[in-house]
């Protein structure tokens, strides 16, 4: 089996005129975020656990379907 790495991105995200205590966090692959590699949680232990989960299927459906996967060319 073939192991790939991507690199996440973590951020807070909240509405402009929320206050910081609304805020959630936003994980995503730059690569795959088009393709659907992004998720959300209220911490960032759980933005990153969900981001795992779509990250695991989304390259699964793309082997199951033969399309490339995208990977970061700049490492």
């Amino acid at each position: 089996m073939k192991t790939y790495l991507f690199q996440a991105v973590l951020e807070q995200d909240k509405w402009p005129d929320e206050p910081d205590e609304k805020a959630v966090w936003r994980a995503y692959i730059p690569e795959l975020e088009h393709k659907g590699a992004a998720s959300w949680g209220y911490t960032e232990k759980e933005a990153l656990e969900n981001l795992e989960n779509a990250v695991d299927l989304l390259v699964a459906h793309l082997l199951e379907i033969g399309e490339d996967i995208p990977t970061d060319q700049h490492h």
